[in-house]
């Protein structure tokens, strides 16, 4: 069992600005944009600011410091067939199949402003993850040589986080109720292969009570005792053409 953190620091000030943003459904490209223009933004500010985004992903197979092709058993051709493109990104954590249905959860966070070390805020992310889990029903079992964590069926969450100038994003991701049929060809960890909170409950998993009962447990543990929820993001349209606009140049 993953075990409870204790309370290493003073609570927040109350007016702390925390954000916490509802993105739906993002290209992943335009999400690491988005991404870096905040954890940009989080150099160059002095007040501790935490941005988070919540989203979803078209299918797409990353893979961080940790994996190898070798962790996706698909040839080329069936890649193609599925319309699977494979991008290598400088996060830690193996090979993670995205797909509707997975929430992607991304904290980009100022480190040293809350006197965290990056393993003392990995911790308190699997701990959010945790709760979550044992809120429905499922008992978390940490994956050996990884910060996943599995149920009986496989794992369920996957972490994965960067660090840059004192910055981390990137961050976890959590199979609520995806479609099953290609998880088991990707290795995440530990041999294992990502299942879902549908597959190993067999019971309605509804990714909006899912979402919402995650953000309760990310704000305790990483004492957030205030928090603004806001409904996408003033920078992903920008961001987004600007992607657009150097993909029909290249």
């Amino acid at each position: 069992m993953v075990a409870s953190l204790q309370v290493a620091r003073q609570a927040l000030d109350p007016d702390f600005p925390v954000h916490i943003h509802l993105l739906g459904t993002v290209d992943f490209e335009d999400c690491l944009s988005l991404q870096r223009r905040l954890a940009y933004d989080a150099i160059t500010r002095d007040d501790g600011r935490i941005v988070m985004l919540l989203c979803k992903h078209p299918p797409l197979i990353t893979i961080g410091r940790s994996g190898s092709r070798a962790d996706v058993r698909m040839t080329g051709a069936e890649l193609a067939a599925r319309k699977l493109e494979i991008r290598y990104i400088s996060r830690g954590g193996g090979a993670i199949l995205h797909a509707p249905g997975q929430l992607a959860i991304y904290p980009i966070i100022p480190l040293a402003s809350h006197g965290w070390t990056v393993g003392e805020y990995l911790r308190r992310l699997q701990q959010a993850l945790a709760e979550l889990l044992i809120e429905y029903k499922v008992k978390p079992v940490p994956v050996p040589g990884s910060m996943a964590l599995a149920g009986r069926s496989g794992i369920l969450a996957a972490l994965g986080v960067s660090v840059r100038q004192g910055v981390a994003m990137h961050g976890a991701f959590l199979n609520v109720n995806p479609e099953m049929r290609d998880f088991g060809r990707v290795t995440v960890a530990g041999g294992q292969t990502m299942s879902s909170l549908l597959s190993h409950r067999a019971l309605p998993t509804k990714m909006s009570k899912v979402r919402a009962a995650l953000v309760t447990h990310l704000a305790e543990a990483l004492m957030l005792e205030r928090y603004h929820l806001h409904t996408g993001h003033p920078l992903l349209a920008e961001l987004s053409a600007e992607n657009e606009e150097r993909q029909s140049a290249a």
